[in-house]
């Protein structure tokens, strides 16, 4: 059969234009980068001055707390690169000082979970090396909604309402910030941080000290503001407020262990991208103390099939594309991390044919890593959700009526005339992560949940090393140039609803819009990246828009199906070139109703 065509009604146009495209989680991030191209500004100045608007305007799904992984190319160099935001273990986060504690797994909610943040003096990297404004100018935007308002998501808002227990009972700082008047504030009601914009301004004014002029004087404003961030008030209060006990999940009241001298001694850097080929594209992916490497283990399993195997909206494709997935997760938990990682044999021929060879015809309900050099990985604990603990408060993707709360993190592209082009995904220090540092006006994240108790393997917790993080923005190539990037929130689904868009445009030919559009799918049949860790064996979540053939089909091939409503999965965007028609596009995802693409 041939792949299925895409549909004939799709929620928004694929925008083209010559000038340049942003695309975002959030309108008011999308018209900033927008207006920053407008007034001169490159894809890079672009990205950085959406970004910190992110940090105000989806709060529960990042924060200047959190991490960041980019990806990006220059039009001076199309060489894709990794941007690393992903700040490491501290000093003290050690295996035995949290099994002194109790602990079986490192919470979900609470700042013994946070790792260095790492997102803020990434993007002033990015800034410094690749763009061309100055500080004050690309800040401006954020300082203006943190001080002057921003009206509430109504996620933001039922975020709030699932934690105000919290928040009182034990997170009275958080609270104050967010529910000031004693209750949680209204869908669309204006809020404010004027702590967090007192933050940003105090960078600024730390960056204006630098009086040379030119690029040279420039550099050295932006790293004025990184060592005051890594120096500054931001460590010295984080790290003295957080040492005091403080609630974590339903592990009971311990203090962060993060230091001053933690936050010092992070800098944010660049690396070479992991890369694979499929059906004529090239993937460019960060390395494996990311998720990314996957989705490349997942696209070389897929790649000789036939195209109606590639094909999500057929009960063959979603049965095949599920069962490659579980194949490659389940090498992810036991192989990937912080750590010499064989990405060689994983992504090998040889390899590649030997894992696709166990895709039967009906639904695995194993975990069944692959075996390297004759050695088998970690076998991480398998905890379903009726044998995992239940929490209040956890991370990424999902937080219940205790303090967790469902959050998918933020994500941004940019591509200008001038041919840069960046897709950068951050999260963590969401509102929910753990008290908010009242002088700061944010919390720090949660990323080290990510990491295992149990010692001697690549996501062990470790101090010193990057917990395997989730966040996994994709830059897509066709002969040696860059074509798109795009990228999800979405914790381990990003990568699985970024596959689906990447198979429907590069086999199937669908626009981007409409393979944003297009009804998704993901497997839960590998343990969790965030707490409880939990896994649903041979469990598959499906948009109802799949059909009934597709949908019994999957059931009748041992797939525990669950269905999640019609516009429920997925939080793709993109933006990219075509070299032949002369033109720049941009696409966004209508699920939510708050991401948005805009260019011209």
């Amino acid at each position: 059969m041939s792949f299925t065509p895409p549909a004939s009604f799709a929620t928004r146009p694929t925008l083209s234009g010559t000038f340049g495209m942003a695309a975002s989680t959030h309108w008011l991030a999308t018209a900033t980068a927008q207006s920053v191209l407008e007034r001169g500004g490159n894809a890079f100045d672009a990205a950085v001055a959406g970004a910190f608007v992110l940090h105000v305007v989806e709060p529960h799904l990042n924060g200047p707390g959190g991490d960041l992984v980019g990806i990006f190319a220059t039009a001076d160099d199309e060489t894709p690169t990794v941007l690393m935001g992903q700040g490491p273990a501290p000093a003290a986060a050690t295996i035995e000082h949290y099994r002194g504690e109790g602990l079986e797994l490192v919470p979900g909610a609470g700042a013994l979970a946070a790792a260095v943040p790492g997102a803020v003096d990434a993007w002033l990297l990015l800034l410094r090396d690749h763009g061309t404004w100055e500080l004050t100018d690309v800040l401006a935007y954020a300082i203006g909604y943190a001080r002057g308002g921003v009206p509430l998501l109504p996620q933001a808002a039922a975020t709030i309402g699932r934690v105000a227990g919290l928040f009182r009972e034990h997170w009275p700082t958080s609270a104050a910030l967010w529910m000031p008047d004693g209750e949680p504030p209204a869908p669309g009601s204006i809020v404010r941080n004027p702590a967090y914009a007192d933050v940003l301004d105090g960078l600024v004014h730390t960056s204006c000290t630098v009086r040379d002029d030119g690029p040279v004087g420039r550099a050295a404003r932006i790293d004025s503001a990184r060592r005051e961030w890594k120096t500054g008030i931001v460590a010295h209060e984080a790290s003295a407020f957080l040492a005091r006990p403080h609630r974590h999940s339903e592990s009971g009241t311990h203090a962060a262990v993060i230091t001053p001298d933690d936050f010092a001694a992070f800098d944010a850097g660049y690396e070479p991208a992991v890369t694979a080929q499929f059906r004529g594209a090239t993937i460019a992916k960060a390395g494996a103390w990311s998720q990314g490497p996957a989705m490349l283990q997942t696209l070389r399993l897929l790649d000789p099939l036939d195209d109606d195997r590639l094909d999500p909206s057929q009960v063959i494709g979603a049965h095949t594309i599920l069962e490659a997935q579980k194949l490659a997760y389940a090498d992810r938990d036991a192989w990937y991390g912080d750590d010499d990682v064989d990405l060689d044999t994983l992504l090998s021929d040889d390899y590649a044919a030997e894992r696709r060879a166990l895709i039967g015809e009906t639904a695995s309900a194993e975990h069944r890593p692959g075996r390297l050099g004759g050695r088998d990985g970690f076998r991480p604990p398998l905890r379903t959700a009726d044998t995992a603990p239940s929490a209040a408060g956890t991370g990424e993707p999902t937080v219940q009526t205790s303090g967790r709360t469902r959050g998918d993190t933020c994500h941004i592209d940019v591509i200008d005339r001038w041919g840069n082009i960046v897709s950068a995904t951050p999260s963590g220090g969401w509102l929910q992560s753990s008290p908010t540092i009242p002088a700061l006006g944010f919390c720090l994240g949660t990323r080290l949940q990510m990491t295992w108790l149990e010692p001697g393997h690549p996501s062990s917790l470790v101090p010193g090393r990057r917990p395997r993080t989730t966040l996994t923005p994709t830059l897509v190539l066709k002969d040696a140039r860059p074509w798109f990037a795009i990228g999800s929130p979405g914790g381990d689904q990003q990568d699985q609803w970024q596959l689906l868009a990447l198979l429907r445009m590069i086999v199937g030919g669908y626009r981007a819009q409409e393979a944003i559009d297009a009804p998704a799918l993901h497997t839960t049949a590998m343990p969790g990246s965030f707490w409880p860790r939990a896994w649903t064996p041979a469990g598959a979540v499906v948009e109802d828009r799949l059909g009934a053939t597709v949908i019994e089909g999957l059931e009748r091939r041992g797939h525990r199906v669950t269905r999640a409503g019609d516009w429920a999965l997925g939080r793709v965007s993109a933006v990219g070139v075509d070299r032949d028609a002369g033109l720049l596009w941009a696409a966004a995802n209508p699920r939510g109703m708050q991401g948005y693409a805009a260019g011209r």
